[in-house]
């Protein structure tokens, strides 16, 4: 059978919304009325419970290159047993619209509206069961990163996971006035993509106030080319340049490149704004 793990989120996101609607709909129909809230109760629960074993399958085919980070197994697991108790409980709910749905038919309408409440109230039991499973599977993939990077098995998703994880430790070590450490490791950051402008960019900002260095900030921001496709940094890289002269006690220079950024920005109103006020700022 063909592996679908790299589909789970998608899928889940389908159960999620065809069960929640389905039981309130199915709750709303024994009311009597909007007419069309008993048979659309009846196929987005069916839908939703044949979605759930799809979901489940599709995560047991994705838990096992997430269970090689160490650590995660545990979170794996209990994201497991609740998804598969969903699974089970909505699998009842889908039979029991099924035989209410026969029972329509031979025109047992008693009998139907029975089986709906039960459908209904076991309902409620699985609702409680998917949240948990889904509380669940946003703590392994946002407390534990669970699928994040590793999913696709990309290389260059792996590379995006490094380096979220290499800049917010970073700056959760520059929050607790861990200087040392946040330079560590957005040296090893730049160390690893070298190439990268927004990594040097980060570096730079790194060497001026973790290091306190501003001349060497300054030469990693001059050496920084800037491709078409990455303009929008432009900005950045002169404010940084301008920062570093401050720290360094270069105003004049300051001053001069607030000034080119005022010509070469003149059409941005917004830009112009903060450029202008940074000139205000220089003694």
């Amino acid at each position: 059978m063909p592996n679908i793990g790299e589909y789970h989120p998608q899928i889940v996101h389908f159960v999620v919304a065809l069960l929640i609607v389905g039981v309130a709909l199915r709750w709303v129909s024994l009311l009597g009325k909007p007419a069309f809230t008993r048979p659309a109760a009846a196929t987005l629960l069916i839908l939703g419970a044949l979605a759930a074993v799809a979901a489940v399958r599709s995560g047991l085919d994705a838990h096992e290159a997430v269970e090689r980070v160490p650590g995660i197994g545990a979170a794996v697991n209990a994201h497991e047993e609740w998804a598969k108790n969903t699974r089970t409980v909505f699998l009842v709910v889908g039979g029991i619209e099924v035989v209410a749905l026969v029972l329509a038919l031979i025109r047992l309408q008693t009998f139907r509206r029975w089986a709906e409440v039960v459908s209904a109230v076991v309902g409620l039991g699985g609702v409680y069961l998917l949240y948990g499973a889904a509380d669940r599977g946003g703590d392994l993939v946002y407390s534990y990163a669970g699928g994040i990077g590793i999913r696709s098995g990309n290389p260059a998703d792996v590379d995006h996971l490094l380096t979220a994880g290499l800049f917010e430790r970073a700056m959760l070590a520059r929050q607790q006035h861990q200087s040392g450490a946040a330079d560590t490791l957005i040296t090893e950051l730049a160390r690893l993509y070298p190439s990268d402008p927004n990594v040097q960019l980060v570096r730079a900002q790194s060497l001026l106030q973790d290091r306190k260095d501003p001349k060497a900030a300054l030469a990693v921001l001059d050496s920084i080319h800037l491709p078409d496709s990455l303009a929008n940094l432009r900005g950045r890289v002169a404010f940084g340049k301008v920062d570093a002269f401050l720290a360094a006690g270069m105003s004049d220079s300051a001053r001069a490149s607030l000034t080119a950024l005022e010509v070469e920005f003149a059409g941005n109103p917004r830009m112009l704004a903060r450029i202008r006020e940074r000139l205000a700022g220089i003694k």
